[in-house]
This record gives C-alpha cells, structure tokens and sequence, in this order.
C-alpha cells in the first residue's frame, strides 16, 4: 500500500454547530408587569389605599379624603453583545455561524433581563416625587431558613402565601415563586407534605405541570444567595415587579469594513426594573447544605 494514501484521509465534520446547555431567553419576564418606557428614567404613579368617613348627620359638609400617592423610579440600563465572524472562519468551519451567534446573543440578553428582575424583587427601590428617596426590601417580608437550617418545606410556602395574604394582595393577581432546581428536591423530601401532596410534587419534578398551593413555579439558577449561602428564594404577586423595557432586545447582522469585511453579529437592549409594592414580594431563604 502506498505511502502517500495518508493524504487521500477525510475529515468529517459536523454540519451544525451544537450550542452548549444555558438558559434560553427571559424566564421572568412573562411573570412581571411589563411596560415601555422613553428616557433614561420612568416613573410609575400609584394610588394607596383611603378610608370612607361615616356621615352621622343630614346635610353635613362633604367630606374632604386626601388620596395617598406614591411614585417608583426606574433608570434603565443599557446592555450589548457583538462577536465578528472572518470569513476564513466560515471556510474552516464549513459551516457559517452567524445564525448560532445570533441565538447565543438572544440568549444572553434574556439572562440579562431575569438578572435585572431578580436583583429589583429584592433590592432598594427608588421612590418619592424624584426618586431620591431609598425604599429597602421590607425585612417583614422574609422567611427565614428556620432552625435548624431547613431548604423549601410546605409551611414555608403556605407562610409565604400567608403574607401576600394578609398584605391584601388581591388573590385574583397570579403568584409567582422563583426556586432553585434544590428547592425542588427539597419538597420532594419534606415529610410534612401529604400522599396528595406528594403527587403534586412530583409532578412538578417532572415537569408535567408548574402550580402548587396558589403559586406558578418558575426553576432558575440566577438565584442568588445571601452572606450564609442561603438560597434567596422569590415569591411575588405579578404586578408587584415592574419591568420597563426602554428597547427591545434588537439585533443587527453587518460586515464591518474596519474589520476585513468581518461579519459582526451585534445585540443590544435597555431594560430596567423595580418593585412596585412591598406587600407583594416575599423572601424565601432556604439553606441548599
């Protein structure tokens, strides 16, 4: 055989680029009030509750009732992705990457947009008439992770709806909760679920549906975690966190001529969040040891 047959060898190669496993896209923002806005800052009014005077005497003056009313500032951010694609990659490749680029960029800003409603649900809110004064995250509003450290049990969801509950939260309003894949586990293992309950949740485990005791689950692993390493779980009535997008996620495909005539896949958006009501966002620590 001869020497040289080595350089009739063919390499194969795949004819699609395989993106690696990553969140595809916003998983929160179906769950939020979503609203657009124009500027670098949006304001969004709110009307509080008032009390009706009980009138004790025919022809009696009317009664003159000072609506309260609250204001909640957003500042928007602006986010960006771009990646250039040489020709001679195309050729290397044999196969043209844009398109795959241009779902990771999609993708990218989706994480963005849940990282912006995550970080709002349980940080300082900017209020007043110019947004100058601090609202922080109503510490009555959090759940502990219990003694001894506990993950996600029934009575701590049943606790966190009690006080979405007993903050007047309209019912008819849809409760989320954002959870860990752990946390899922940990009901699972809880002994105070019931047998009916246990199905419930194993159905959740699996998938084959996402509601239990009042609220849509939603799985993330953009939770963060507190100073004890404790999950900080999110439950939240929908309109109680306001997304503002200032523009949507926009793509742009172009070759970049100071580039060598590089294809540049580039991506933008500007988003904003903030809590709207503190009644409506519950803390759920949950310890993951």
């Amino acid at each position: 055989m001869s020497s040289q047959i080595t350089t009739a060898f063919v390499n194969q190669f795949s004819a699609n680029i395989q993106m690696l496993s990553q969140q595809m896209g916003s998983l929160l923002r179906p769950a939020v009030d979503v609203e657009t806005v124009n500027g670098e800052k949006a304001f969004f009014d709110q009307v509080g509750s008032a009390a009706a005077v009980l009138r004790t005497t025919r022809h009696a003056d009317t009664p003159l009732i000072d609506t309260p009313h609250s204001r909640r500032m957003v500042t928007m951010s602006d986010y960006e992705y771009a990646d250039l694609i040489d020709d001679q990659d195309k050729v290397r490749l044999l196969v043209d990457p844009t398109s795959t680029y241009s779902r990771a960029a999609a993708a990218a800003m989706g994480r963005a947009m849940d990282d912006v409603i995550i970080s709002a649900a349980l940080g300082n809110a900017k209020t007043g008439k110019d947004g100058s004064t601090t609202t922080a995250f109503d510490s009555n509003n959090q759940i502990g992770v219990g003694s001894p450290a506990t993950g996600l049990t029934l009575s701590k969801l049943l606790e966190a709806k009690e006080i979405l509950d007993a903050g007047n939260v309209d019912p008819s309003i849809p409760r989320y909760i954002v959870v860990a894949p752990k946390q899922i586990s940990d009901l699972l293992g809880d002994t105070t679920v019931t047998s009916s309950d246990f199905n419930t949740v194993k159905a959740l485990a699996q998938g084959e549906l996402n509601q239990f005791v009042g609220f849509t689950f939603i799985t993330s692993n953009r939770l963060g975690v507190d100073s004890s390493s404790y999950r900080r779980v999110i439950a939240f009535a929908s309109d109680g966190i306001k997304l503002a997008i200032g523009k949507e996620p926009t793509a742009r495909i172009d070759e970049r001529a100071d580039k060598s005539y590089a294809t540049q896949v580039y991506y933008c958006q500007s988003v904003g969040a903030t809590r709207m009501e503190e009644a409506k966002v519950v803390e759920v620590l949950c310890s993951e040891a």
